[in-house]
C-alpha cells in the first residue's frame, strides 16, 4: 500500500479518543433525558386529558342535579295539586284560584323556570311564566302531553324563544299528574339555561371550548357565539363518536380529532361526558398546541438543557482530548522531522506519565540516530569519493593509452554536464551523465594500440575492429549492477539519429537522452583537440561543423544548448596549433549556385572525415 494511501485510512487518535468520551458522556445522558421526556410528556398528557375530564364530568353533575332538582319539584307541585282539587282538574276545577297561585308560586320559586303549565285530561289549563311559548314551544309541549298520557316523563330538545338581548335557551321538562292509577293531566315547566351558559362561560378559556350536545348531535349550549343553539355539530369527531355510542355511552372518553377551519386543519383533543337522564353529553374541546403547551414547553426546556450539556461534554471531552493527544501530536511531529532526516529533532515534552517516558525515549533514540547517520554520511562520501575517484583512474587509463587523447574523458564529462544543466535535466539524471560520460571510452582498453594510436586513417577493417570499442566497454561494466542506468551512454554515444551510427543503427527517439548528450560533448572535444590524423579546429569551426551535423547525427536540443553554453563563455579551448576555416577560400567570385555547391560539399568532406574520426 502507498504511503499516500496509509496517510487516508489513518484516524487520528484524537478523533477516537474524542469519540469516546462524547460516547460515555452523550449517549447516557441522551437515553435518560429521552426516557425522562417520555415519562413527562406522557404524564403532562394524562394530566391534560384528566383535566379535561373533570370539567366535563363536573358540568355533567350540575346538569343532572338541576334536572333531579326540577323533577322534584315538579312531583312536589304535582301533590299539591291534588291535595287542593281532591283529585279533580276537570273543567270546572282546573281554573280554580288555588290552582294558579300554586303554579304561580312554582314560577316565581326559581329563576331557572321560565314557564309552566297545568293541563287535564282534556288538554285544557293554565299557565304562569316571563315568556310566551312561540310555535317550536307549542310543539314541545304536545310532545310532553302526548308522552304524560303514556304515564312518560319526557326532556325536550333545547330552543331559542325571544328574539336579541331578550333571546334564551329553554328546553321543557314535563311529567304526568294521576291520582292512582287514573290520568288527571299534565303539568310541565320551561327551563331557562342560562345557568348551563353561565357555567360554560366559567370553564371556558385557555383555548377550552365547553359545549353540550343532544343525543342527535344538535347543539344544547356553547359558551361562545359561533355556536349556535340547533346546530348540527356531527362534523365534530368527538360529536359522533358520543352519537353513534347512543345510550351506550355512560362514561366519559377522550380522544384526538382533527377539525376543519376553513383550509387549515387544526389538531384537537377532546372529551366528552354522558349525561344520561337527559340523553346529552358535555363536551370540551381545545388545540393540542394549546394542550400539550406544556408538553412542548417541557420538550424545548428538556432539548435546551440537553444541547447545553452536549455543548459542554463536547467542550470537556475536547479539553480531555487534547490533554491526552497534544503529547502525542508532538511526538507524532518529531517522528516526522526524523523522516525527512532532521535528528537534530528534540521532543520538549513535561509528562509524569508513560508518554513523558517516551519522549525522554525518542530523545535518546534520537541522538542516537544522529550519531549513525552522521557515520553514515561519512561513510557514503568516503564511498562516493572511492567510486568517483576508481571512475576517473579507470577513463584515465583508457586516456593514457594514447597520448593524444588524454583528459578527454574528464573534459567529455565536464561538457555533457554543462549541456545537460542548460536542458534542465533533473539532478539524477546528471549524477547518471556523470559515470556515463567519464566512462564512455572505457571499452578502448580492449582495443589493440596499432589501431588506436595509428598516427593515420584507419582502414575499413581497422574502423570496424575501432567501432566495437562501445560494444566491448559496455560488455565490462554489465556485471556490475550499480552501473545498469550508465550503460546506454556508453555503448550507444556513436548512434546517429539519422540510423548511419553504430553500434546498432539506431534512428531518433529509439537513442537514448543520455547517449545524445555525450554524442555531442565526444564530438566538440575530438574536433577542438589535436589527434595524429588531424589537427584541432577552432571552437567556432568545431560548433559550425555541429550545427550541420544537428538532425542528421546529433540531437538539435544538445546542440543548441552546447551552442548557448559556449556563447556564454562556459566553454573556453585554451590551446589549439592550426586554425583553418570549414569551407576553403575562393579565388575568384562564383556563381550562387557553384558557392552552395562547394558549401555541400565542403561540409559533407568534414561530415565524412568526422565519421571516420577516432572519438
Amino acid at each position: 500500500m502507498s504511503a499516500s494511501a496509509t496517510n487516508h485510512a489513518r484516524i487520528p487518535i484524537l478523533y477516537l479518543i474524542l469519540g469516546v468520551l462524547l460516547a460515555i458522556s452523550i449517549v447516557p445522558m441522551y437515553f435518560y433525558s429521552s426516557q425522562v421526556e417520555a415519562i413527562n410528556r406522557d404524564r403532562l398528557k394524562t394530566n391534560e386529558m384528566l383535566l379535561q375530564n373533570t370539567v366535563t364530568r363536573s358540568l355533567a353533575d350540575d346538569l343532572v342535579q338541576h334536572e333531579r332538582s326540577l323533577r322534584m319539584m315538579l312531583d312536589n307541585l304535582s301533590s299539591a295539586i291534588k291535595v287542593a282539587s281532591g283529585g279533580d282538574i276537570g273543567e270546572q276545577n282546573i281554573e280554580a284560584p288555588e290552582l294558579r297561585a300554586l303554579l304561580e308560586n312554582f314560577v316565581s320559586s326559581s329563576d331557572e323556570i321560565a314557564y309552566a303549565t297545568l293541563l287535564n285530561s282534556e288538554a285544557k289549563g293554565i299557565s304562569a311564566g316571563r315568556i310566551a311559548p312561540d310555535a317550536f314551544l307549542q310543539r314541545e309541549l304536545e310532545r310532553g302531553y302526548a308522552a304524560a298520557r303514556d304515564g312518560r316523563v319526557y326532556n325536550g330538545q333545547a330552543l331559542v324563544v325571544g328574539e336579541g338581548k331578550s333571546a334564551r335557551t329553554v328546553f321543557l321538562v314535563s311529567a304526568p299528574v294521576q291520582y292512582g292509577p287514573r290520568f288527571l293531566g299534565m303539568i310541565a315547566s320551561v327551563v331557562d339555561l342560562q345557568f348551563l351558559i353561565s357555567r360554560l362561560h366559567e370553564v371556558s378559556g385557555g383555548g377550552l371550548t365547553p359545549y353540550v350536545v343532544d343525543s342527535q348531535g344538535r347543539l344544547v349550549a356553547a359558551a361562545t357565539p359561533e355556536f349556535a343553539t340547533g346546530q348540527e355539530m356531527k362534523n365534530l369527531e368527538i360529536v359522533r363518536a358520543f352519537v353513534d355510542g347512543g345510550n351506550k355511552a355512560q362514561l366519559a372518553e377522550t380522544r384526538e380529532f382533527n377539525l376543519d377551519s376553513g383550509k387549515e386543519r387544526v389538531e384537537m383533543l377532546g372529551t366528552f361526558s354522558p349525561v344520561t337522564s337527559l340523553n346529552w353529553a358535555v363536551i370540551v374541546q381545545k388545540p393540542r398546541r394549546e394542550a400539550y403547551r406544556g408538553v412542548y414547553e417541557m420538550q424545548r426546556t428538556a432539548r435546551l438543557l440537553a444541547l447545553l450539556a452536549v455543548l459542554l461534554s463536547v467542550g470537556v471531552s475536547i479539553f480531555a482530548a487534547r490533554r491526552i493527544t497534544n503529547p502525542l501530536h508532538v511526538l507524532t511531529e518529531s517522528s516526522r522531522a526524523l523522516a525527512r532526516g532532521d535528528f537534530s529533532q528534540r521532543v520538549h515534552l513535561w509528562s509524569r506519565t508513560e508518554i513523558g517516558e517516551l519522549a525522554q525515549t525518542f530523545n535518546t533514540m534520537s541522538e542516537e540516530l544522529e550519531r549513525f547517520v552522521e557515520d553514515l554520511k561519512r561513510a557514503a562520501d568516503e564511498n562516493r569519493a572511492l567510486f568517483m575517484g576508481s571512475i576517473q583512474m579507470l577513463a584515465g587509463a583508457v586516456d593514457e593509452k594514447d597520448p593524444y587523447t588524454r583528459g578527454h574523458s574528464d573534459r567529455v564529462t565536464r561538457y555533457s554536464l554543462l549541456i545537460a544543466k542548460e536542458m534542465n535535466l533533473p539532478a539524477t539524471f546528471m549524477e547518471t551523465l556523470q559515470v556515463s560520460a567519464q566512462l564512455h571510452d572505457v571499452g578502448k582498453i580492449g582495443i589493440e594500440d596499432h589501431i588506436l594510436k595509428k598516427p593515420g586513417a584507419l582502414t575499413e577493417e581497422e574502423f570496424e575492429v575501432m567501432k566495437t570499442h562501445t560494444t566491448k566497454g559496455a560488455n565490462i561494466l554489465r556485471p556490475v549492477t550499480q552501473l545498469a542506468e550508465m550503460l546506454p551512454g556508453i555503448e550507444l554515444h556513436h548512434e546517429a539519429l539519422d540510423g548511419r551510427g553504430y553500434p546498432y543503427g539506431l534512428t531518433g527517439d529509439q537513442i537514448p537522452l543520455l547517449a545524445r548528450v555525450i554524442a555531442v560533448a565526444d564530438t566538440f572535444d575530438a574536433l577542438t583537440t589535436n589527434r595524429p590524423y588531424q589537427q584541432a579546429h577552432t571552437p567556432d569551426q568545431a560548433l559550425q561543423i555541429i550545427k550541420n551535423l544537428a538532425g542528421k547525427r546529433l540531437d538539435p536540443a544538445c546542440v543548441n544548448a552546447l551552442l548557448a553554453v559556449y556563447e556564454r563563455g562556459e566553454i573556453r579551448i585554451q590551446r589549439f596549433t592550426i586554425k583553418r576555416p570549414i569551407l576553403a577560400p575562393q579565388a575568384q567570385p562564383v556563381p550562387a549556385p557553384a558557392a552552395a555547391a562547394a558549401t555541400a560539399v565542403a561540409a559533407q568532406a568534414e561530415t565524412a572525415t568526422l565519421e571516420r574520426t577516432r572519438v
